[in-house]
């Protein structure tokens, strides 16, 4: 990575004050990377590039990769409802709901955390204590006796509950509790050591705390602000590294054989005039309409990640922060010096 980037991205950095790693990698090798500010503020211990970091809904693709592998396994299908994958009661849900709608965000089923009408992520714990939310199967009672929210495959509609519900299905059909599935089928064949689905009370050693930023210039950690696990949903916890390898292990067909591959990467869903969702994943195309790149996003009270792959460079990055914001700022740095070098390869 040429030196003026490297400036450009300091400025950035300088400017809003970033906190967590910037990593990028050309054909699997290492290009650029760095850490800034602090894991630990109260101790004032610095963020490092093997830090692990909170990604909030970046993980939502490793419940798409773990559903594809069950559809590898022909344990369910694409196709499969809803009601015929998992026992439990909903008042209103619509029994036309599919694997497919939950995993393109298109179900219309109601949501525990609607982004469009609700802006504090907080409001939701205070008839549910964070503190109880371990399991997937405590975040039912935020959501499923509500009713729809759109019709069943009328429009995309950004919906965490249906992928509590996809993990739910992964719990079901392998007799594995969801993040133990993830650990085992996509985590450990991607190589990815140091990453994992973490209890906030229990955290590993290396791990960088989320913070709030308050108005008046202070700061609290987000402890009570999120589960106090992650789930299906979001919440696991990555190095940059890590992330990387996983870009790596899924384009090179080592979590999913090519077929399946291809499907969760298929743009289903338009989202807006360049943007569009797979399954699990962000996808954006180019003003020819090829694919310019996949990337998967997380943005929690204290955490900021964007995470990108370009497959017509070969380039993977992978921006992880303890902070509220930030990410997308230097990621949109980045992403114009690979928009120049793909253009120069054309």
């Amino acid at each position: 990575m040429n030196v003026i980037l490297e400036e450009k991205i300091k400025d950035v950095i300088n400017q809003i004050d970033f906190s967590g790693v910037v990593y990028v990698e050309e054909n699997g090798k290492g290009i650029f990377e760095s850490a800034w500010n602090f894991s630990n503020r109260s101790d004032q211990i610095e963020n490092k590039i093997h830090t692990r970091f909170g990604i909030a809904s970046g993980c939502k693709v490793f419940t798409a990769v773990a559903i594809s592998q069950l559809v590898e396994k022909r344990m369910i299908s694409f196709d499969t409802k809803l009601i015929d994958c998992l026992d439990i009661p909903f008042k209103h849900i619509s029994s036309e709901v599919t694997v497919h709608h939950l995993l393109t965000h298109t179900s219309g089923i109601p949501d525990y955390f609607d982004e469009e009408f609700m802006d504090d992520f907080e409001e939701l714990w205070v008839k549910n204590p964070m503190y109880h939310i371990r399991r997937l199967e405590d975040f039912l009672p935020l959501f499923q006796d509500q009713p729809m929210k759109n019709q069943v495959g009328a429009s995309f509609s950004y919906n965490n509950a249906g992928f509590i519900l996809l993990g739910l299905i992964v719990e079901k059909a392998s007799g594995l509790v969801f993040s133990d599935y993830v650990q085992k089928n996509i985590l450990d064949k991607a190589d990815m050591t140091d990453s994992g689905y973490f209890s906030f009370d229990s955290l590993p050693a290396n791990t960088a705390t989320g913070y709030i930023e308050n108005s008046d210039g202070t700061w609290k950690t987000n402890i009570y602000s999120l589960p106090v696990k992650g789930g299906a949903d979001g919440g696991a916890f990555v190095t940059a590294y890590d992330m990387s390898k996983f870009w790596r292990a899924l384009m090179g067909y080592q979590l999913l054989n090519e077929r399946n591959t291809r499907q969760l990467l298929t743009p289903y869903t338009q989202v807006n005039d360049t943007g569009f969702y797979g399954y699990g994943i962000w996808i954006k195309k180019d003003i020819e309409n090829n694919i310019f790149k996949y990337h998967v996003m997380g943005y929690d009270p204290g955490v900021s990640f964007h995470s990108a792959h370009y497959p017509d460079v070969s380039i993977n990055v992978v921006i992880c922060s303890n902070k509220s914001d930030g990410a997308f700022d230097i990621m949109k740095v980045i992403e114009e010096e690979v928009t120049n070098k793909i253009a120069v390869k054309k």
